[in-house]
C-alpha cells in the first residue's frame, strides 16, 4: 500500500469529523514506533493509532487493544506531561504531502494554555512522531536523527523543527496551467509518472487512476497524445481533486483472494482489469484490514526478537560444539592402533633397550604379518615407552566414550532449539511468545523476573484449529508445550499423529471420534505439518504419521520431544493455498455451530 497524500487527506478528514475539539484522554506506547491516542468526544472513546516503522507507516482508528510496556518509554512520558487532557483545535496537511500536523491546546505547568504540536511524517524508513511547543521548538521524537545520521535536519530535542527538504513538487489541489509546461518539459515521459514526480502526495496507484478517468493509458506519453486528449487530462486531475463524495474506502485483491492495495477512491482502473474490489465506509477500517496481518508480524516480531537471537546464539554455541567433537573424534580414530603398539611392545620387550628411538616389529595381529615401525622415547625404560602407548590408548577410550553421550546431548539440544526458532515463527499472538518464555525459563535457557507481576493475565494460548475437507478436526502446536499437551493428554490411542521426518516442526493431530480417517484428509494433516514446519520453503517434504498409541514421550525428554513406532511416510507440498483453504472450512464450520 502507498500511503500517498490522498490517503492521509482521506483520513485527515475522517479525524477531523470524530474528534475536532475533543480531548486527549490517554496516551501510549506499545513499541519503539507505534504511539496510541485515546481521544474522549462526545462521549464517546476513541484510539488513534500512529505507526512510524518502515514498513507500515500509517495511521488509522483502531479498536485493536495493545499491550504496553511495564514502564512508559521517555517518549510516550513526555507525551502525557504535554498533551494529555489537551484539546485537539485542528490539523493540517502542508502543500498536501504526507505530512499531518495536530494542533493541542493543554495547560502548562504554570497553569497557562499553551500550543503544542504534535507532527506525523509518513516518509518510509525516515517516519517520525514530533512534538514540538508554539515556537516549533523540537520537545521530544519518537526517533531521534543526529548529525551522524543526517547532516541536513536534525531531530533532537531544543532543535528547531524545520519540515523535510522540498522535492520541488507542486501542490496538486492548486493545479493550473503550469500542467501543460510540465507535460511540455517531459514529453517522453509516461504520464502517469509526470503525475506523481511533479506533483506532492500521488502514488503511482493514485496517478494511474486519473489516467484511466480520463480515458488513456498510465503509459502513453504527451508526445504521443493530441492536445484534446492533454485537455482531457488535465480536466480529470482538476475533478479528482475536487473530492466529490470523497473518500470511497477499497481493498484491490487478487482473483485469488490476495489482497493488493487500500485506496481512499473507487479503483476503476483495477475494476477494469478485472480485480475484486471490497467497499468501506470507514477509511481507518480499509486500513486496519489492509494491515492487520502485517501489524501482527511486526508486533510479533517485535516481542521475539530477543528471545531468536537468543537462540540463534545457543545455536551457533552448539554447532562450534559439534565441530569441536567431529575434530577430536578425526583426532583419536586410530586409538585401537595405540593398544597395538602396546601390545606388540609388550610381547617384544626383551628386545628393547633404553636409549633406542625407534623399533620395527612384525604386526603378527595382520594376516600378511607386515612390520610396524614404533618410536620411542630414548629416555625412557622399555617398560615405561611400552606403558606410555597404553597410558595413551586408555586416554583417547575414555575421551570417546564422553563424546558419545556429548554428542547425543548436543544434538538434542541442538534439535530443541531449532524447534523453539520454528516455533517464534508460528506465533499468532503475544500469548504464544509469552509461552514460549515460560518454556524457555523452565529449560534454563533465560531467568525468570521475580518481583514483577504481571500488568494483566495473559489470555490463554490455543493451538491451531482446522477442519479438512471431510469434516474432521485438525490440530497445531505452534510451540513445544503445546505439542506436549496436544499429544500427551488431548488426543486419543486413535487418532492420528504427524510430524515432518528429521525436521523443526509442529505435532499435528487428527481427532478422528471414533471413525475411520480418509487418505484425504491425512495429506491435508501432512500439508499443515509442513507448512508448520522449518521446511517450509522447500518443494516436497517427508511427514511421518502413525496412531496416537505408538507415539510415547521418553521420561527426562524435553519439551516436545517424543519417539515413535510402526509409522508411515508421506511426501507432501507445503502449500499456503491449500492452508489458507482449510482455515476457511474451519471458519464455516464455527458459523453453523454458533447458528
Amino acid at each position: 500500500m502507498a500511503f500517498d497524500g490522498v490517503t492521509l487527506q482521506a483520513l485527515k478528514k475522517e479525524i477531523d469529523e470524530k474528534v475536532l475539539g475533543a480531548r486527549v484522554d490517554k496516551i501510549y506506547q506499545p513499541s519503539s514506533s507505534e504511539l496510541v491516542m485515546g481521544i474522549r468526544s462526545l462521549g464517546k472513546n476513541y484510539k488513534l493509532l500512529f505507526t512510524a516503522n518502515a514498513s507500515n507507516t500509517k495511521i488509522h482508528f483502531t479498536e485493536q487493544n495493545f499491550e504496553n510496556p511495564p514502564s512508559p518509554p521517555l517518549f510516550c512520558m513526555v507525551m502525557r506531561k504535554h498533551l494529555q487532557s489537551g484539546k485537539i483545535i485542528k490539523t493540517e496537511q502542508p502543500l498536501f504531502d504526507r505530512i499531518i500536523v495536530f494542533y493541542i491546546e493543554s495547560l502548562n505547568e504554570m497553569g497557562d494554555y499553551t500550543e503544542k504540536k504534535l507532527i506525523f511524517e509518513i516518509m518510509g524508513k525516515h517516519s517520525n512522531i514530533i512534538l514540538t511547543d508554539e515556537s516549533d521548538t523540537i520537545l521530544e521524537a519518537i526517533r531521534h536523527v543526529g548529525r551522524d545520521i543526517s547532516s541536513v535536519r536534525e531531530i533532537l530535542p531544543g532543535r528547531k523543527y524545520t519540515a523535510p527538504p522540498s522535492q520541488s513538487k507542486r501542490d496538486p489541489q492548486s493545479l493550473g496551467e503550469e500542467f501543460y509546461d510540465i507535460a511540455e518539459n517531459n514529453k517522453e515521459e509516461e504520464i502517469s509518472k509526470i503525475l506523481y514526480k511533479n506533483y506532492t502526495g500521488l502514488s503511482p496507484r493514485t496517478a494511474n487512476e486519473i489516467c484511466y478517468r480520463a480515458g488513456l493509458s498510465p503509459t502513453d506519453h504527451p508526445l504521443e497524445l493530441e492536445s484534446e486528449k492533454l485537455d482531457s487530462l488535465f480536466k480529470a486531475f482538476k475533478k479528482f481533486f475536487l473530492f466529490e463524495n470523497f473518500p470511497k474506502p477499497a481493498l484491490i485483491f487478487e482473483k485469488g483472494g490476495k489482497c493488493l492495495d487500500c485506496v481512499p477512491f473507487h479503483p476503476y482502473h483495477a475494476e477494469g482489469a478485472g480485480y475484486d474490489i471490497k467497499s468501506f465506509s470507514s477509511m481507518s477500517e480499509a486500513v486496519e484490514v489492509f494491515y492487520s496481518k502485517r501489524d501482527t508480524s511486526y508486533r510479533l516480531n517485535q516481542k521475539t526478537a530477543d528471545i531468536k537471537k537468543l537462540l540463534s546464539q545457543n545455536i551457533e554455541r552448539c554447532m562450534r560444539k559439534a565441530q569441536i567433537q567431529s575434530k577430536t573424534l578425526k583426532d583419536i580414530e586410530n586409538r585401537d592402533f595405540l593398544r597395538l603398539k602396546g601390545e606388540l611392545l609388550t610381547a617384544n620387550i626383551y628386545a628393547l633397550k633404553k636409549g633406542m628411538e625407534s623399533i620395527d616389529l612384525q604386526n603378527f595381529y595382520s594376516e600378511k604379518g607386515e612390520s610396524i615401525t614404533i618410536k620411542l622415547d630414548p629416555n625412557k625404560t622399555p617398560s615405561e615407552n611400552t606403558q606410555s602407548y597404553f597410558k595413551k590408548y586408555a586416554k583417547e577410550k575414555r575421551t570417546f566414550e564422553a563424546l558419545q553421550e556429548q554428542i547425543v546431548s548436543n544434538e538434542q539440544e541442538l534439535n530443541y532449539l531449532q524447534s523453539v526458532l520454528n516455533c517464534t515463527e508460528n506465533c499468532t499472538s503475544e500469548a504464544d511468545v509469552a509461552q514460549i518464555r515460560s518454556e524457555l525459563s523452565s529449560q534454563g535457557y533465560v531467568k525468570e523476573k521475580k518481583g514483577k507481576r504481571e500488568m494483566k493475565k495473559q489470555s490463554r494460548s490455543l493451538p491451531l484449529s482446522f477442519t479438512s475437507s471431510d469434516g474432521f478436526t485438525i490440530l497445531v502446536g505452534k510451540n513445544n508445550i503445546q505439542n506436549d499437551e496436544l499429544t500427551m493428554k488431548k488426543a486419543g490411542p486413535k487418532d492420528m499423529w504427524l510430524h515432518t521426518k528429521n525436521i523443526p516442526g509442529s505435532h499435528v493431530i487428527i481427532f478422528s471420534e471414533g471413525g475411520e480417517i480418509p487418505d484425504t484428509t491425512i495429506t491435508e494433516a501432512a500439508i499443515l505439518a509442513a507448512y508448520y514446519s522449518s521446511g517450509r520453503g522447500s518443494s516436497k517434504i517427508p511427514v511421518d504419521y502413525t496412531l496416537k498409541k505408538y507415539v510415547k514421550k521418553p521420561a527426562g525428554a524435553k519439551p516436545g520431544f517424543v519417539i515413535y513406532e510402526t509409522n508411515k511416510t508421506a511426501l507432501v507440498v507445503p502449500d499456503e493455498e491449500k492452508v489458507r483453504t482449510l482455515e476457511e472450512n474451519n471458519a464455516r464450520k464455527n458459523n453453523r455451530a454458533s447458528q
